[in-house]
């Protein structure tokens, strides 16, 4: 009979072991402990089963049929999970699988495609699912590996890492500032029609140069929660927006946009990686994140001094 103690797999690699080195003491030797304690983990075995599992005599040792047939299955199930650590550490020493990754939709440009084309030479077997939202992603309830997340960080137990920051500056196109004017303070632009991006959340524009501060109240003629949109329409000469540097260099660098007040920018948001804390950081993730810190560090540096 069966008894209800719970399964010492110590036990049964030991009986596994027994049976193919054919004696104890082989089996002791090999698995470098007394053969007494080999002895008695094989009888705890029968003890727990409520069986006879091996047949001892001075000569010669023999599986009974139901050590036999325990044996197939128990030698089976060992070489399953020998197999299965041999899987999660060689998985720990290369990257590979699926790395879900979620980030703003106006980051579908940005740094991403040079990070990506990175981690494809360097790891082909790592795959990357990109999620583009502007909405909040639980990322344990959506099964998201890591977010990219601009600006101020709501709290929770998640791990972040800064990876750099976007700067905010006015743009226009020069065909709004020759119909327009041109701004020599933040104060001109109450005599502008200014696009407003809403997840900003600022009733206001706050610019700051190395001397001074201005607030200026805002009376956006547009508003809109699409970034994409608010550049769209600055571009098509409808006014002047206040957009990240890393969302409007292509456009500086063609003249289609132009910075306004260059001496004026609004307070820098921090960019963040964000993802659940755990004990051991998957490969996939590491790599992910060692290679994100540099590109995104040193892109956002450079293309703001670009600007």
């Amino acid at each position: 009979m069966l008894n209800n103690q719970n399964p010492d797999l110590n036990e049964v690699l030991v009986f596994v072991k027994v049976v193919q080195a054919g004696s104890f003491s082989q089996a002791a030797r090999q698995l470098g402990m007394p053969n007494s304690t080999v002895s008695a983990r094989v009888s705890g075995l029968e003890r727990r089963l409520g069986v006879t599992l091996l047949q001892r005599t001075t000569r010669k040792l023999s599986l009974t049929e139901a050590g036999s047939a325990y044996f197939q299955r128990a030698a089976q199930g060992l070489d399953g999970i020998l197999q299965a650590e041999a899987e999660v550490a060689a998985a720990q020493q290369e990257p590979q699988g699926l790395l879900r990754v979620t980030a703003p939709a106006d980051m579908g440009d940005f740094c991403l495609v040079e990070l990506l084309s990175a981690l494809q030479r360097q790891h082909p077997r790592l795959g990357v699912e990109m999620v583009f939202t502007d909405r909040y992603v639980d990322l344990v309830a959506e099964g998201v590996d890591v977010a990219i997340r601009a600006g101020r960080l709501r709290d929770s137990s998640l791990v972040a890492r800064q990876v750099g920051q976007a700067c905010w500056v006015p743009f226009a196109s020069p065909a709004y500032l020759k119909t327009a004017g041109a701004l020599a303070h933040p104060k001109d632009l109450r005599r502008h029609t200014c696009l407003q991006f809403t997840p900003l959340g600022r009733s206001s524009w706050e610019l700051g140069s190395e001397r001074s501060s201005v607030t200026v109240p805002m009376d956006a003629r547009c508003l809109a929660n699409d970034m994409n949109l608010i550049k769209a329409l600055a571009l098509s000469g409808h006014g002047v927006a206040l957009l990240p540097t890393y969302a409007c260099h292509a456009e500086v660098q063609s003249g289609k946009l132009v910075r306004v007040l260059p001496r004026w920018r609004a307070k820098a948001d921090p960019v963040h990686l964000v993802y659940p804390g755990q004990r051991f950081v998957p490969p996939k993730l590491r790599v992910f994140i060692g290679a994100a810190v540099e590109v995104f560090g040193r892109l956002l540096a450079e293309q703001h001094e670009a600007i």
